[in-house]
Protein backbone atom coordinates (compact mmCIF):
# COMPACT_ATOMS: atom_id res chain seq x y z
CA UNK A 1 0.00 0.00 0.00
CA UNK A 2 2.74 1.86 0.62
CA UNK A 3 4.46 2.07 -2.53
CA UNK A 4 1.31 2.39 -4.29
CA UNK A 5 1.38 5.92 -2.14
CA UNK A 6 4.55 6.63 -3.21
CA UNK A 7 3.76 5.98 -6.51
CA UNK A 8 0.92 7.91 -7.14
CA UNK A 9 2.68 11.04 -5.09
CA UNK A 10 5.61 10.91 -7.54
CA UNK A 11 3.38 10.66 -10.84
CA UNK A 12 1.23 13.70 -9.47
CA UNK A 13 4.85 15.83 -8.69
CA UNK A 14 6.03 14.71 -12.34
CA UNK A 15 2.79 15.88 -13.83
CA UNK A 16 2.88 19.11 -11.66
CA UNK A 17 6.60 19.93 -13.01
CA UNK A 18 5.65 19.14 -16.71
CA UNK A 19 2.47 21.23 -16.18
CA UNK A 20 4.67 23.70 -14.88
CA UNK A 21 7.41 23.68 -17.42
CA UNK A 22 4.71 23.97 -20.17
CA UNK A 23 3.11 27.11 -18.92
CA UNK A 24 6.72 28.69 -18.06
CA UNK A 25 7.55 28.16 -22.36
CA UNK A 26 3.76 29.34 -23.25
CA UNK A 27 4.88 32.31 -21.05
CA UNK A 28 8.30 32.85 -22.57
CA UNK A 29 6.67 32.41 -25.95
CA UNK A 30 3.52 34.98 -25.32
CA UNK A 31 6.29 37.14 -24.51
CA UNK A 32 8.20 36.74 -27.60
CA UNK A 33 5.26 36.90 -29.83
CA UNK A 34 4.46 40.48 -27.82
CA UNK A 35 7.99 41.73 -28.19
CA UNK A 36 7.84 41.19 -31.38
CA UNK A 37 5.00 42.55 -32.41
CA UNK A 38 5.78 45.64 -30.26
CA UNK A 39 9.24 45.70 -31.88
CA UNK A 40 7.19 46.54 -35.14
CA UNK A 41 5.13 48.78 -33.32
CA UNK A 42 8.08 51.03 -32.50
CA UNK A 43 9.90 50.89 -35.53
CA UNK A 44 12.85 48.51 -34.06
CA UNK A 45 14.37 47.17 -36.95
CA UNK A 46 16.94 45.29 -35.54
CA UNK A 47 14.97 44.22 -32.46
CA UNK A 48 11.91 42.70 -34.60
CA UNK A 49 14.36 40.31 -36.48
CA UNK A 50 16.26 39.27 -33.53
CA UNK A 51 13.06 37.34 -32.66
CA UNK A 52 12.94 35.43 -36.28
CA UNK A 53 15.60 32.35 -37.26
CA UNK A 54 17.93 33.79 -40.39
CA UNK A 55 16.31 30.91 -42.04
CA UNK A 56 12.86 32.02 -41.29
CA UNK A 57 9.67 32.82 -44.05
CA UNK A 58 7.41 35.19 -43.16
CA UNK A 59 4.06 35.02 -45.38
CA UNK A 60 1.65 38.17 -45.71
CA UNK A 61 -1.50 38.91 -46.67
CA UNK A 62 -1.05 39.75 -49.98
CA UNK A 63 -0.74 35.73 -52.10
CA UNK A 64 2.45 37.09 -53.86
CA UNK A 65 4.13 37.97 -50.07
CA UNK A 66 5.99 34.75 -49.54
CA UNK A 67 9.47 36.07 -47.93
CA UNK A 68 13.03 34.85 -46.85
CA UNK A 69 14.03 36.84 -43.70
CA UNK A 70 16.75 38.31 -45.82
CA UNK A 71 13.72 39.30 -48.59
CA UNK A 72 11.30 40.62 -45.77
CA UNK A 73 14.16 42.52 -44.32
CA UNK A 74 14.53 44.62 -47.46
CA UNK A 75 11.50 44.85 -47.41
CA UNK A 76 10.41 46.32 -44.35
CA UNK A 77 13.28 48.69 -44.02
CA UNK A 78 11.82 51.43 -45.46
CA UNK A 79 8.98 51.26 -43.54
CA UNK A 80 10.87 50.89 -40.47
CA UNK A 81 13.18 53.85 -41.29
CA UNK A 82 10.12 56.01 -41.30
CA UNK A 83 9.59 55.14 -37.83
CA UNK A 84 6.12 53.40 -38.56
CA UNK A 85 5.86 49.78 -39.32
CA UNK A 86 2.87 48.51 -38.23
CA UNK A 87 1.09 47.94 -35.01
CA UNK A 88 -0.58 44.42 -34.68
CA UNK A 89 -2.28 43.94 -30.91
CA UNK A 90 -2.90 40.30 -29.91
CA UNK A 91 -6.75 39.63 -28.68
CA UNK A 92 -6.44 35.79 -28.81
CA UNK A 93 -3.72 33.50 -28.70
CA UNK A 94 -3.29 29.52 -28.64
CA UNK A 95 -0.08 27.97 -27.59
CA UNK A 96 1.29 24.18 -28.14
CA UNK A 97 4.14 22.01 -28.06
CA UNK A 98 5.75 19.14 -29.98
CA UNK A 99 6.46 16.42 -27.46
CA UNK A 100 10.16 17.22 -27.29
CA UNK A 101 9.41 20.73 -26.46
CA UNK A 102 11.40 22.24 -28.93
CA UNK A 103 8.60 23.31 -31.51
CA UNK A 104 5.91 24.98 -30.76
CA UNK A 105 3.11 26.70 -32.96
CA UNK A 106 0.66 29.12 -32.80
CA UNK A 107 -2.54 30.87 -34.05
CA UNK A 108 -3.42 34.42 -32.81
CA UNK A 109 -6.65 36.87 -34.00
CA UNK A 110 -4.96 40.73 -34.09
CA UNK A 111 -6.23 43.89 -33.87
CA UNK A 112 -4.87 45.70 -36.74
CA UNK A 113 -4.61 48.35 -39.31
CA UNK A 114 -6.63 46.23 -41.70
CA UNK A 115 -8.86 45.22 -38.52
CA UNK A 116 -9.25 41.50 -37.54
CA UNK A 117 -6.33 39.23 -38.25
CA UNK A 118 -4.94 35.83 -37.87
CA UNK A 119 -1.89 35.34 -37.38
CA UNK A 120 -0.19 31.90 -37.17
CA UNK A 121 3.36 30.37 -36.78
CA UNK A 122 6.24 27.84 -35.95
CA UNK A 123 8.72 28.62 -33.29
CA UNK A 124 11.92 26.27 -32.67
CA UNK A 125 14.08 26.67 -29.40
CA UNK A 126 18.02 26.39 -30.32
CA UNK A 127 20.27 26.28 -27.64
CA UNK A 128 17.69 27.28 -25.76
CA UNK A 129 16.60 30.32 -27.26
CA UNK A 130 12.85 30.21 -29.21
CA UNK A 131 13.09 31.99 -32.52
CA UNK A 132 10.07 32.11 -34.93
CA UNK A 133 10.92 29.58 -37.88
CA UNK A 134 7.65 30.51 -39.62
CA UNK A 135 4.87 33.29 -39.64
CA UNK A 136 1.16 33.74 -41.47
CA UNK A 137 -0.48 36.42 -41.40
CA UNK A 138 -3.88 36.68 -43.80
CA UNK A 139 -6.89 38.86 -43.05
CA UNK A 140 -10.32 37.04 -40.99
CA UNK A 141 -13.28 37.21 -43.52
CA UNK A 142 -16.37 36.91 -41.80
CA UNK A 143 -18.06 33.49 -43.76
CA UNK A 144 -21.12 35.81 -44.57
CA UNK A 145 -18.84 38.08 -46.46
CA UNK A 146 -16.26 35.97 -48.26
CA UNK A 147 -18.79 36.12 -51.88
CA UNK A 148 -18.24 40.10 -51.87
CA UNK A 149 -14.12 39.41 -51.32
CA UNK A 150 -13.95 36.83 -53.91
CA UNK A 151 -15.63 39.52 -56.29
CA UNK A 152 -13.47 42.30 -55.50
CA UNK A 153 -10.15 40.17 -55.80
CA UNK A 154 -11.02 37.92 -58.66
CA UNK A 155 -9.46 40.20 -61.62
CA UNK A 156 -6.26 40.12 -59.69
CA UNK A 157 -6.90 36.16 -58.71
CA UNK A 158 -7.60 34.94 -62.37
CA UNK A 159 -4.28 36.58 -63.48
CA UNK A 160 -2.16 35.28 -60.71
CA UNK A 161 -3.70 31.42 -60.87
CA UNK A 162 -3.09 31.96 -65.50
CA UNK A 163 1.05 32.92 -63.84
CA UNK A 164 1.36 30.24 -61.35
CA UNK A 165 -0.02 27.21 -63.66
CA UNK A 166 2.29 28.13 -66.34
CA UNK A 167 5.38 28.26 -63.69
CA UNK A 168 4.19 24.75 -62.60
Amino acid sequence: MKNIVNTIIILFMISMYSFSQENIEKKTIKNILNSWHQAAANAEFESYFSYMSEEAIFIGTDPTENWTTEAFKTFSKPYFDKGKAWAFTPLQRNIFFSKNEKIAWFDELLDTHMKICRGSGVLEKVKGEWKIKHYVLSIAIPNEHTSAIVNTKEVFDNKLIEKLNQVR
